[in-house]
């Protein structure tokens, strides 16, 4: 069986899984400590499954978007142990894995990702169900404004903080907001990775790299945020 670490700290989740043990999967919203407590939440993760680093055979991260310093601290852990064991690593996008999550749980044909990405912006992608129910890219990743959006006229299920800020932009009969998925879950990155691994499309840790999107910012921390 297939052993992937699967971690995401990008936003103001914190979640890790294994791939072939995801009953025991971890999720909180826990903004600000992401770096205090990945590491000791890899190891009870590892050890509830009675897995080893170097069983692993591969670590799969969110790679953003997200917040700058929770997608930093993903690609920073997953680089780390990576380096460790010697293991090829794999990075997914935190709007599909929101998506994944959609797909697995409800029943939508289309999905239209966002998390609120502060300053009056959001991140966006839309997904389409594709072959195994996996959530494949119908758009491109976009950081912008919500007034500035060109929403598609068909049926969509909308999740994520981003449509939870800016529901008055989502309020269209062919939308369906989801108040269950906010925020982005590791353990629905399993299907898009264990995929990714039996293609080969995995990196060496050192070129593990993260998705920011909106690659140039002048960053403004606001209290309780990342």
């Amino acid at each position: 069986m297939t052993k992937i670490l699967l971690l995401d700290a990008a936003t103001e989740a914190l979640s890790v899984a294994l791939s072939c043990d995801l009953e025991n999967a971890h999720f909180e919203v826990c903004p600000q400590q992401h770096s205090q407590k990945m590491l000791p939440l890899i190891d009870s993760i590892l050890n509830k499954g009675n897995v080893s680093l170097t069983d692993l055979d591969a670590i799969a991260f969110g790679r953003g978007p997200g917040s700058f310093t929770g997608v930093r601290v993903g690609v920073s852990v997953t680089q780390g142990l990576a380096f460790a064991a010697n293991l090829p690593v794999i990075g997914i996008s935190n709007l599909q894995i929101m998506a994944q999550q959609a797909f697995d749980s409800c029943d939508a044909d289309y999905v239209i990702a966002t998390i609120d990405a502060r300053m009056g912006e959001i991140y966006y992608a839309e997904f389409k169900r594709g072959e195994n129910d996996l959530a494949e890219f119908a758009s491109s990743e976009q950081v912008l404004k919500p007034e500035d959006l060109q929403l598609p006229s068909i049926d969509a299920l909308v999740v994520g903080t981003g449509c939870q800020t800016y529901s008055e932009y989502f309020s269209a009969d062919n939308f369906t907001i989801n108040n269950d998925i906010t925020l982005p879950n590791a353990r629905f990155m399993a299907k898009q990775a264990e995929l990714e691994l039996a293609q080969g499309n995995t990196v060496a840790a050192a070129d593990a790299q993260p998705v920011y999107v909106r690659d140039t910012v002048t960053w403004k921390k606001l209290p309780g945020r990342e």
